[in-house]
């Protein structure tokens, strides 16, 4: 993340995204595979790390390998072809975008830190459950655990998608997007970038 200042002086926090380019190696039609989409490749690598079915598909192509691919549903016909490169300039200033990605993965943790809970007392009788959730559940009625209950567990590693996100600005020579606010997912994550769903609100 880093910022930039608008118009009017005011300092504006977003992140960069290199937004292609990417390939189009597969075009699926509604006739044929049942619904339309876009099949997108990106980022190039050396042959000898992709095995022979994606091999095959580039080679049908004619597109160097590449290490991502990713489909992108749409409606009606295709207005790209096989072949076709697309970069960041699909999108525009004022664009509103939606990106999906995974999180950072956290492992096990605990509701603490996975929930937001509020710590127990460090005194007055509490001498070792400081961290602990607390109760889950009554003894005798219902005597079992809801569904649901916030506990310790896997936190991150999930796909998030956050919506409404505003383009900046565009860098067509180094093919970057400038998206208001942070994405989720890590430094150098991968992330899929496409047009806002709910686009009603900026």
């Amino acid at each position: 993340m880093t910022q930039v200042f608008g118009d009017k002086g005011v300092v504006i926090p977003v992140t960069v995204i290199e937004a292609g380019p990417c390939a189009v190696i597969q075009i699926k039609t509604k006739e044929k595979d049942g619904y339309d989409a876009v099949v997108v490749a990106f980022e190039d690598i050396r042959k000898g790390l992709v095995n022979k079915p994606k091999a095959g598909t580039f080679k049908k192509a004619g597109v160097a390998p590449k290490r991502f691919i990713r489909e992108f549903r749409i409606e009606g016909e295709s207005t790209y072809k096989v072949g076709d490169v697309i970069t960041c300039e699909v999108f525009a200033s004022g664009d509103l975008v939606d990106v999906t990605a995974k999180t950072k993965g956290h492992g096990f943790s605990g509701t603490i830190k996975r929930w937001n809970f509020q710590r127990q007392r460090m005194t007055h009788g509490n001498s070792r459950s400081h961290r602990v959730p607390g109760s889950i559940g009554s003894t005798s009625s219902v005597s079992r655990v809801f569904k649901n209950m916030k506990m310790s567990g896997h936190f991150g590693n999930e796909q998030v998608t956050i919506q409404n996100l505003t383009v900046v600005k565009t860098d067509k020579e180094k093919n970057c997007l400038f998206v208001k606010g942070g994405v989720p997912g890590a430094d150098g994550a991968l992330v899929s970038i496409s047009t806002a769903v709910k686009g009603g609100v900026k």
